[in-house]
């Protein structure tokens, strides 16, 4: 890689109910880890379905979730996360939720940020925080070193849910606008791919091989319609267990909660067309016109 690249580097912590970003001072990177990036509800777990399913040339039934740890989630410890992630042989594909700025950055791993539009992202993000149980709220709110106030049940309102969300930039989860802001400042950067959610569910395929060759895998063809169909959202749904944290015990429902339904669009319809021009508006202050379209995804 050239000498003239100028790496991101860490200038902050972030702590919050869900987060502790201290774990990547003390993460060790392997040349070939893979880091699997999203504000959040962007299609994160498809992802690393994807990724598991091109590193294991197809295998059915890998525990994904226990694999591919949010690292910078706040519960497990550390050490636990670490402990696990030290002791694996195969490539390590790791899951965060963090702006650039808040990560440790290595010039040799390879990084896949997925944007969504916004309005998409907060009707997957209210479903997700609608059925979300006592464990969850215990977990987050109630283990210790908890920084920041704790996270209360949602509205029952979509929209009311959706209007704070926007107002008070990604309430009451973290800050939307900077982590899309982040990854696209970096785009052009060697070792990061920018995918959208609406292309791979345009054309899965064509975004796999994509995925596949940016990671530098060379894909087994015998195994390319296992993969594919490992990939669709009807197996993951179906078999979704193994890909959500904790086997789903979290939300009410289980894991095929939280594999919900995977479309977009849902919130044409219910808000206004003051409403979506208001968030559209945001976005081009936020974001500049080039990403803004970008995140749109049309």
């Amino acid at each position: 890689m050239s000498e003239d690249v100028v790496w991101p580097t860490k200038a902050r912590e972030i702590h919050s109910h869900h987060f502790d970003s201290t774990i990547w001072n003390e993460f060790g990177f392997r040349d070939d880890d893979i880091i699997i990036s999203t504000y959040a509800k962007s299609g994160t777990t498809w992802v690393q379905q994807i990724v598991s399913q091109l590193i294991f040339n197809g295998e059915a039934g890998l525990q994904v979730a226990d694999m591919s740890p949010w690292l910078d989630l706040r519960v497990p410890p550390k050490e636990v996360k670490l402990g696990a992630l030290n002791e694996q042989a195969h490539r390590r594909f790791i899951k965060t939720h963090l702006p650039v700025d808040a990560l440790v950055f290595s010039p040799k791993a390879k990084y896949i940020y997925i944007g969504r539009d916004g309005r998409d992202v907060v009707w997957s993000l209210y479903n997700h925080h609608t059925h979300a149980n006592a464990l969850w709220y215990e977990a987050l709110n109630d283990t210790p070193n908890r920084v920041g106030p704790p996270i209360d049940p949602p509205s029952k309102d979509v929209v009311a849910y959706f209007n704070q969300w926007l107002a008070e930039d990604g309430f009451p989860f973290w800050p939307f606008w900077e982590n899309i802001r982040s990854w696209w400042a970096i785009r052009n950067l060697p070792n990061v791919y920018m995918l959208h959610f609406a292309d791979l569910k345009r054309d899965m395929e064509g975004e796999i091989w994509k995925i596949a060759e940016f990671l530098g895998i060379k894909v087994d063809e015998s195994k390319w319609q296992t993969i594919l169909k490992h990939c669709s959202f009807d197996y993951m749904k179906a078999n979704a267990t193994p890909s959500v944290p904790l086997g789903g015990a979290f939300w009410d429902g289980g894991a095929e909660t939280f594999v919900h339904k995977g479309i977009n669009g849902r919130w044409q319809g219910m808000l206004n067309a003051e409403e979506s021009a208001a968030y559209e508006a945001r976005a081009l202050k936020e974001l500049g016109p080039g990403c803004a379209a970008w995140l749109k995804g049309s």
